[in-house]
């Protein structure tokens, strides 16, 4: 079994650089990929309320026989439960939902910016949170680095993490780098570009000349950049492969191939200065 890198979190917690994502996974299928994802050797798992899956997950972890403490969980705070008091009985019903005494990682979802509650006062509630000894470490997901400054100046607590979409046709360089000058380190959500990546000629290439696939380049290359990644999937043979990674490492002149795929247009998921989805 390959061995994960771990990567240590401004607050000195680690965390491995690999995880198992279970966005978009239905509550009924989530036991057995995570249990699944668990048997290959991942030991880190990344969900939120807003999946609907937390039960699911805890339920795997306890399935699994892997120590809890060999297991690093991430979950996030639901759009809709920014208010302080809304915040705190959110983070109460994740614990209870996954089962566990603590969490690993908890995370902002979305800054939402046409809401009445300002994100400043729900990170307020989540170094409250922090506080209390219930969660490891607490960080953000979707912040762009205006977000970001405005809290550095009316908050104590740095984040840990800032989960955003990152792949090689939306590398994000400006903001990783934002990250990185602070302290923070960049997740990447969606690495694979949601599939669209397994068919660029350029990935199927720099794969080919490592005995890989299109997807393993995309994942190595994310790893090579530093970036802590979590691609999910229901297939057996799938998970394997994402957890395939640590035999092979990409040559400068794959990374600047792999980096030349970048463009304007490369954002899939919603643009966090827009994005005001509340759960009904």
């Amino acid at each position: 079994m390959a061995t994960v890198p771990t990567i240590t979190l401004n607050n000195g917690v680690q965390i491995p650089q690999l995880g198992f994502g279970v966005f978009q996974i239905k509550p009924e299928e989530t036991v057995e990929a995570t249990r699944t994802a668990l048997e290959v050797g991942y030991r880190h798992i990344d969900t939120a309320e807003m999946y609907g899956n937390e039960a699911e997950v805890g339920e795997a972890v306890r399935q699994s026989g892997v120590p809890r403490e060999e297991v690093f969980v991430t979950s996030k705070l639901n759009n809709g439960f920014h208010a302080r008091d809304d915040a705190l009985k959110a983070f109460d019903g994740t614990m209870d939902a996954l089962g566990f005494d603590y969490l690993d990682l908890f995370l902002v979802h979305w800054p939402l910016p046409g809401i009445d509650v300002d994100y400043v006062e729900t990170w307020k509630a989540m170094e409250e949170i922090y506080r209390s000894g219930r969660v490891k470490a607490i960080g953000v997901s979707n912040f762009n680095a205006h977000h970001l400054r405005r809290m550095f100046g009316e908050t104590e607590i740095r984040p840990v993490v800032n989960q955003i979409e990152v792949h090689p046709y939306f590398a994000q360089n400006d903001l990783r780098a934002f990250n990185a000058d602070h302290e923070i380190r960049t997740e990447a959500w969606a690495p694979i570009a949601q599939g669209k990546v397994l068919d660029d000629a350029t990935l199927i290439r720099v794969g080919e000349r490592h005995g890989k696939s299109p997807a393993q380049a995309a994942l190595r290359w994310a790893i090579q950049r530093g970036d802590i990644i979590f691609p999910k999937s229901v297939t057996r043979a799938r998970v394997e492969q994402n957890f395939d990674l640590f035999d092979f490492e990409l040559t400068d002149d794959d990374m600047r191939e792999i980096d030349g795929l970048d463009r304007a247009d490369g954002r899939n998921g919603p643009n966090p200065d827009e994005f005001n989805y509340i759960p009904s």
